[in-house]
């Protein structure tokens, strides 16, 4: 193993503790109940045995586009095929990753926001709510 090697395993190591604390600072917040949270393992490692959990997903097309409008009104000087292309990889890292991979579990409820404004995307998780609240 090389120094660099053992450095890097350092930072992996310490990485790793940083988010065994974020998962128990996160379990704290929602020890109440009536929590929303978003993030792409809060239903399978944060909280799996959630009362909702959606598996907000939309095509890449898609994403890419939202996510070059966001960065364009900051001035960002990207394309959509290099931020395609960067989620893509993303998407491919989480979920494969060893630890709190992105997965959606089997209990999910899977929400395609592709075309749906972020209006209609609110009444329908609010109908869904309701109805596992009946």
């Amino acid at each position: 193993m090389t120094i660099e090697d053992s450095e890097a395993s350092e930072k992996i190591l310490d990485l790793s503790k940083l988010s065994q604390k974020l998962v128990e600072e996160q379990r704290e917040m929602g020890a109440l109940g009536g929590v929303i949270m978003d993030g792409r393992d809060i239903g399978s490692v944060v909280f799996p045995d959630a009362e909702l959990k959606i598996f907000l997903t939309a095509s890449p097309e898609v994403r890419a586009i939202r996510r070059y409008d966001e960065l364009k009104s900051t001035g960002a000087d990207v394309t959509i095929a290099e931020i395609k292309t960067n989620l893509l990889e993303r998407d491919r890292i989480d979920s494969t990753r060893e630890e709190s991979p992105l997965i959606q579990t089997p209990d999910a409820w899977v929400l395609d926001n592709s075309r749906l404004s972020k209006k209609e995307q609110l009444s329908i998780v609010i109908d869904r709510i309701r109805e596992i609240s009946a």
